[in-house]
């Protein structure tokens, strides 16, 4: 994955006290976790750090589909790489399963001439692919076929920077916006006074330069084989603010930052090793402590990017898909508005299931589920070459004239299951939601009403509030339980959410984790769990529910309200819902772990079970930062055209 988030801070790291349960034990003590997941980095050591092309599983619960005790624990870097090489066999399988396609898809030549931009550079002036749709008589395939021309760029060899240059003051002016388009250059993280062999604090390459507003800026970085550094790129304004940061480039250990700038400005560029972070921007001295380092080379150019959309006119619940192949990096989908709504720099196609029509296997792939009937658009950019888009839309599966209704059934009984489908040891079995009441403070003759308190929960969530919202008429969903209901997992349109067991009956490092991420609902019988072991670990940690009460505390309504609210995450995942950014001011029912208080419900008074608490819904949100994907996510109208028809 091509890691590169816009976001603003005042500053990226402080050192900080880590409270109990809110960092990974492997994270360095005066890293601030918080401010360096929602910059988009990764805290944990990488698995793949000694091989720049491994591909092999990761240890731990694939964080995307998972609810984690500890997000910093993740190794992100490893999990983009595992599924960009799953994504590609998931593709090649299906290709080599497809017969002959009955329709051919509509093939689109992009009409801007080779070497030409600003002709389809915006959803206003977007190319419109006529005959595309769902209704009858439309094509829901086409392929799209253009050329990326961003401004040709020339870069100047450059000698390498003199030390010190390790802050904002003392960087090197690379004259790139005044005098010259881009430079080359080569330099060495680590001969500083700072790197591990002076002060320790770690070592940082600064260049200055000066971006225009709508112009584009590229960093790429490269390291001989063999090479010791694993590089992370930042971003800063004059001000100190962090604007981005790119960690790996996709494939390997190198990083790749592309930005575009909205204000004409001064702007610096600092190179590390991971995980060295500056404290301070304006003081070389602030690390966070030397880690890797090594020699680099590095090309930094700004110039006038090319971007090209193309219009397509969906129906409302559409489900839209896109795989970009070539020269262009990131596929994103624009809505009516327009606002990007899914922007991909990654292919993670093989989470979804294996019944989902959405293509996939490209070095991007995107999809949307359509909130309104309209225009929508497809965008490619970051790249300068010929790309090739497929581009496809179906309907929801429980759409028909006779429409099934799709059971959500929640196990509270244990259960036996093949554990290997969430990517765990093979079978076990998971003990009961009853054998965990005690480790709250509750007995069993509190049992039906916590229960009670679950299922009103997720009724709310996941029915009255999809009625609420109003975004379509007849909702097919029923939510049963295995207290008041025979179990029909294995039927027809059921899917279940176990809740019970703990992460040693499992094999799996979590606390809630869904079978797949399915836009459109595509797959109506899956599996996910709700582990009970941290929720109901002694007060102190976090992700514990007992953390949050205390005498004046409802405790009954209190859990119920915390694990309706997480079982509801789960099934958000598998109605089709990402991870969105759990540290910004938006409470929602799909925010990754971290920020444990707000998936609880815990009011101010920090205290679960008592008048303040919240109500978390699902709603819309930007996506979270560290999973790759850029723009807003609706989070609630995604589940609505799963489960309606």
């Amino acid at each position: 994955m091509r890691r590169t988030i816009a976001m603003v801070a005042a500053c990226l790291l402080a050192a900080v006290t880590i409270a109990p349960g809110g960092a990974s034990a492997r994270a360095k003590p005066d890293v601030d976790t918080e401010k360096a997941l929602s910059n988009g980095l990764q805290v944990a050591p990488k698995s793949t750090a000694k091989s720049k092309t491994a591909n092999a599983k990761p240890a731990g619960a694939n964080p995307y589909l998972a609810l984690l005790p500890d997000p910093a624990a993740a190794d992100l870097s490893g999990w983009d790489k595992y599924l960009a090489a799953k994504g590609k066999e998931r593709a090649n399988a299906l290709k080599a399963q497809k017969k002959a396609p009955a329709v051919s898809p509509i093939l689109v030549d992009e009409d801007e001439p080779v070497g030409v931009r600003g002709s389809n550079d915006t959803p206003a002036t977007a190319q419109r692919v006529p005959g595309f749709g769902t209704n009858s008589g439309q094509n829901p395939k086409a392929r799209v076929l253009g050329t990326l021309s961003p401004e040709r760029v020339t870069s100047q060899n450059v000698p390498p920077n003199t030390e010190d240059d390790g802050s904002i003051t003392l960087a090197r002016d690379t004259g790139i916006g005044t005098t010259v388009d881009g430079i080359r250059t080569t330099g060495v993280v680590g001969d500083g006074p700072h790197g591990s062999a002076g002060s320790g604090s770690g070592d940082f390459d600064v260049y200055k330069l000066n971006g225009q507003a709508g112009e584009s800026l590229t960093v790429d970085i490269d390291t001989a084989a063999g090479g010791t550094l694993d590089s992370i790129l930042l971003l800063f304004n004059e001000d100190g603010e962090v604007l981005a940061t790119a960690d790996d480039d996709g494939e390997t250990l190198d990083s790749l930052l592309s930005f575009q700038f909205r204000e004409s400005g001064t702007y610096f560029v600092f190179v590390t090793g991971f995980l060295t972070l500056p404290n301070d921007p304006f003081d070389s001295g602030s690390g966070t402590g030397a880690d890797t380092e090594g020699p680099y080379g590095v090309t930094i150019s700004a110039g006038v990017a090319d971007t090209d959309f193309f219009a397509v006119r969906l129906r409302k619940g559409d489900v839209l898909g896109a795989s970009v192949s070539g020269a262009a990096a990131l596929v994103s989908v624009y809505d009516t508005v327009p606002r990007e709504v899914h922007g991909s720099t990654q292919d993670a196609s093989s989470i979804y299931p294996a019944s989902t029509p959405l293509p996939g296997g490209g070095n991007a792939v995107t999809e949307y589920v359509a909130e309104k009937a309209g225009w929508h658009y497809v965008a490619v950019s970051s790249g300068g070459g010929d790309y090739d888009i497929t581009v496809e839309a179906y309907r929801p599966t429980l759409e028909s004239e006779a429409p099934p209704v799709q059971t959500l059934f929640l196990d509270f009984d244990g259960a036996r299951l093949n554990t290997a489908i969430f990517g765990g040891p093979g079978v076990r079995t998971l003990s009961p939601f009853s054998a965990f009441l005690g480790r709250w403070g509750l007995t069993r003759a509190d049992e039906d009403a916590v229960i009670d308190a679950v299922l009103a929960t997720v009724e709310e969530n996941l029915k009255s509030d999809l009625v609420a919202s109003g975004l379509n008429g007849r909702f097919r969903i029923q939510i049963k339980n295995s207290r008041d209901h025979r179990d029909t997992f294995g039927q027809t349109n059921v899917s279940r959410i176990v809740v019970g067991g703990t992460i040693d009956e499992s094999g799996i490092p979590t606390i809630g984790i869904a079978q797949t991420i399915d836009p459109g609902n595509f797959e109506t019988e899956e599996t996910a769990l709700v582990l009970l072991d941290v929720l109901s670990d002694p007060a102190g940690d976090d992700a514990s529910l007992n953390t949050y009460i205390t005498p004046e505390s409802d405790k009954v309504a209190f859990v119920g309200r915390a694990l309706g609210n997480v079982v509801a995450h789960e099934a958000g995942h598998f109605f089709g819902d990402w991870h969105v950014d759990q540290f910004n001011d938006i409470p929602n029912l799909m925010d990754q772990g971290g920020n444990f208080p707000v998936m609880f419900a815990v009011g101010p008074d920090n205290i679960g079970g008592t008048d303040d608490d919240i109500d978390v819904d699902f709603g819309e949100d930007i996506f979270n930062p560290g999973e790759g994907f850029t723009g807003t996510e609706d989070t609630l109208s995604r589940i609505v055209f799963g489960v309606t028809s």
